[in-house]
């Protein structure tokens, strides 16, 4: 298969460019090292875009070798006739290739197996073949065998019609077209199983929706509730056109032979084409809407991990809890554990009292800025709590409420026990909390993505294909913004492009034996990192303390050649460049002429001007260009809603019905995909991103049920 001319004509790009990222995907290169330093063999394709280029690159490989597989086994049957290997060729996915291979698939015995041992195969032939008028029980009379088992003319008879109800099963064009049949036609049918009419299921009880328009989150919502024993669930059809389908296939006459194969085509339909084109049909939706999970997962820890940092502030975590009380860590403007301890914000009122004094002496003594409160169990309580003393603080100080999800799983694993030996495992997760408002990139990367709470039926998807997309947005959050070498944890260093777990603890035993990295070359001295992990990391690790200052940029080793020559050409120095004299660089690029000097300098356009951008502005963060984190002084209760109530909110998930957000009164509100704008949007995602800042009305507010409806129609741009 040409590959190439196959991805280009999907992703709507030049083969050319296709057949370069081929080329550099094969030879080891890494998804963030060819979107940012070969631009100009992709024409400056995203990494999103390369990376999911790759996975379909992957895809067509793997049903190519289940072809070449396939091709070989009927081969050494020695039945690959021209006829079967063009089938073959034409197939275009596992599923048909599977059904090209299914006539010669050993079987297991089948009532169609059996008749075939009892010699009844020449008389089903002869039977489809319907060249003949006679009478059936003439035709039969021969192969009546009492020594294998053939009592009459009937029991021929059925064996035959067996045969050629497995030989119509058989055929690949056939199990095609009643496919897309019951895609196009099939209605997904669920009823309750059990007490499902009583569980979260109960709209599902009696429910009915056509498969072609049935949406991904409902899929999954009913093979759960199947998976539970709450549903039952099946897909249902109107038989009459598939059964026409066959007939018109298989039968050529009005003779006795021509009303047995309509009979044996029946037999074939209901017995075995429907159960498996529903099974496979059950099994494609469930695929398909595991992908659009997998998707929004994806998109949505992509935005999270994104989100900005809080620099320069000092913050204490909260880690609520009723018995075993808050669990608290202030932690200084670099990550540093200044102080820990426990406080009860729902004990008894001289406990809350002295722990108030506790919550107020921290502000003071630490100067702190910012609580972290998580957002598990007794948040709601500790948020109250922390306002009160917020309130009577000498200094300004705020909150915002953090998602705690995974925080406990970092607690107890190997990597916060190195971290924070000296800290009890219940106070790592106060560390993490405060940590994650600080830099969540930096933080989150230390926990499994999986665990970090913004997807929808993750513990549902399949584990390989989710772990594998959510690492790739994990690498790809991280290279986009880079590394300090000489602050960066080995969590973080892991996820940089070539390296890997135990080469990133390799950097880190050699920083802390040998002091901080003067420059990037020396990464070269660090043991298991050759020359082909120095290429691809290099660019996305800075080293500010560095005398050469292309060494605290993005600008990778390879362009220092070029980057100084384009100072050298333009007037300038890397002294300048050091000092940050460099704010007419651009200016003057533009006055010579961006070709002109990429041609000068032996680059291209694309690479000249990330080295523009880079020396322009040293060090940048693309995640301060975002909307910073929304902190409040005072909290509301859901009591406190009223409908029409204007309030402001942060974005906290996405799902295929709407987003959740988060408006300052513990539960999240939901604006239904239908209330985000006053366009028609596909997904929540075409108008929004978590983190988004958002202003939304109350639509209604249910105490009871912990449900609160809200809209942006009217209120934002969007």
């Amino acid at each position: 298969m040409d590959y190439a001319a196959r991805l280009a004509k999907e992703f709507a790009t030049k083969a050319e460019y296709v057949q370069n990222i081929i080329d550099l995907f094969d030879a080891g290169n890494t998804i963030p090292f060819i979107a940012r330093y070969r631009k100009e063999a992709h024409g400056s394709m995203d990494d999103q875009t390369i990376r999911s280029l790759c996975d379909k690159l992957t895809a067509l490989r793997a049903i190519d070798t289940r072809r070449d597989e396939v091709r070989a086994l009927i081969d050494a049957q020695g039945q690959l006739t021209e006829e079967v290997s063009a089938a073959l060729d034409a197939a275009a996915t596992v599923t048909e290739i599977d059904d090209v291979y299914r006539p010669f698939r050993p079987k297991r015995k089948t009532r169609a197996s059996v008749a075939r041992e009892k010699g009844l195969a020449p008389l089903a032939e002869l039977i489809l073949a319907q060249e003949t008028a006679a009478d059936l029980a003439a035709l039969a009379k021969e192969y009546v065998d009492a020594e294998k088992d053939v009592a009459d003319e009937t029991a021929a008879l059925d064996g035959a019609r067996d045969i050629i109800a497995e030989m119509i099963s058989d055929d690949a064009d056939v199990r095609k077209r009643i496919r897309n049949l019951v895609w196009t036609n099939g209605t997904i049918k669920s009823v309750a199983d059990g007490d499902g009419a009583d569980s979260v299921y109960a709209s599902y009880g009696d429910y009915a929706e056509p498969v072609a328009k049935i949406p991904p989150h409902r899929i999954l919502a009913l093979d759960r509730g199947e998976k539970e024993g709450k549903l039952k669930v099946s897909v249902a059809t109107d038989e009459t056109r598939p059964r026409a389908v066959l007939h018109r296939l298989f039968l050529k006459n009005d003779t006795p032979s021509a009303k047995l194969v309509a009979e044996a085509a029946d037999d074939a339909y209901g017995r075995l084409i429907y159960p498996s084109a529903e099974r496979e049909t059950r099994s494609e939706l469930t695929k398909a809407a595991a992908e659009q999970a997998i998707s929004v997962f994806a998109l949505n820890l992509r935005q999270l991990l994104m989100q900005p940092p809080v620099r320069g502030k000092t913050v204490i975590g909260l880690d609520p809890g009723y018995r075993t009380g808050c669990k608290t860590a202030v932690v200084d403007p670099t990550g540093k554990v200044l102080a820990t301890t426990v406080l009860y914000p729902t004990h008894s009122a001289d406990q809350i009292a002295k722990s108030k004094a506790k919550l107020r002496e921290l502000i003071e003594t630490y100067r702190a800025d910012v609580l972290a409160i998580g957002n598990g169990t007794a948040s709601k309580e500790t948020e109250l709590f922390a306002v009160d003393v917020l309130h009577t603080v000498s200094r300004p100080a705020a909150y915002m409420v953090v998602s705690e999800a995974g925080a406990s799983v970092y607690s107890a694993s190997k990597l916060a026990a190195d971290e924070l030996p000296n800290l009890d495992l219940t106070l790592r997760s106060a560390v993490s909390i405060a940590r994650r408002l600080q830099d969540p990139l930096a933080e989150l990367v230390k926990i499994e993505p999986k665990a970090i709470g913004v997807g929808q039926y993750q513990h549902d998807m399949p584990q390989k294909r989710l772990e594998e997309t959510l690492d790739g947005v994990v690498e790809g959050c991280v290279n986009s913004v880079g590394a300090d070498l000489n602050t960066a944890s080995p969590a973080l260093l892991a996820h940089i492009a070539g390296l890997n777990a135990t080469v990133a603890k390799n950097i880190v035993a050699y920083r802390e034996a040998n002091g901080a990295f003067a420059s990037r070359a020396e990464l070269k001295k660090v043991p298991r990192l050759g020359p082909k992990a120095y290429e691809q990391c290099a660019g996305f690790l800075r080293v500010p303390e560095s005398k050469n200052p292309l060494d605290r940029t993005a600008v990778h080793p390879e362009s220092y050649k070029a980057a100084e020559a384009l100072l050298a050409r333009c007037g300038f120095t890397t002294e300048d460049a050091a000092a940050g004299r460099l704010s007419e660089l651009a200016e003057k690029v533009g006055a010579i002429g961006a070709e002109t000097l990429a041609k000068e300098l032996a680059i291209g356009v694309p690479t000249l001007n990330d080295i523009v951008a880079e020396l322009t502005r040293p060090g940048r963060d693309v995640r301060d260009a975002l909307p910073a984190p929304m902190l409040r002084t005072d909290v509301l209760d859901m009591k406190d809603l009223t409908e029409g109530m204007v309030l402001k909110g942060t974005v906290r998930n996405l799902t295929d019905f709407g987003a959740f957000v988060d408006i300052g009164v513990h539960q999240d509100g939901l604006v239904h995909i239908s209330q985000i704008c006053n366009r028609f949007i596909k997904h929540p995602s075409e108008a929004l991103k978590v983190g988004d800042i958002v202003d939304v009305r109350v639509l209604s507010c249910d105490v009871k049920k912990a449900r609160i409806s809200l809209s942006m129609k009217g209120i934002n741009k969007a």
